[in-house]
């Protein structure tokens, strides 16, 4: 589990992109700014993110943030936001 707050924006994008990538069983990396509604992200694989992002990152997080920051880039923006705030 990766709880330190020093991950970089980056470190953590690219770990979200690749669980969105693997939830949507694509071969190629989806991109980041496109709103996950286009790519056919539904609430289970919501859940499934967000499980995985409290499991490593020790965040509580509602499952609602993923259609309050529709993109990859924008929830890891807000995601990395919370980790540093502590």
């Amino acid at each position: 589990m990766a709880t330190d707050s020093d991950e970089s924006y980056d470190e953590m994008l690219e770990w979200l992109t690749e669980r969105v990538t693997f939830y949507l069983d694509r071969d190629e990396p989806v991109d980041p700014d496109v709103p996950l509604a286009e790519f056919g992200v539904d609430s289970i694989y919501t859940a499934s993110i967000v499980g995985e992002v409290e499991e490593r990152y020790g965040l509580t997080v509602d499952p609602t943030a993923a259609w309050d920051h529709p993109t990859v880039a924008a929830l890891t923006k807000y995601l990395h936001e919370r980790l540093a705030a502590g």
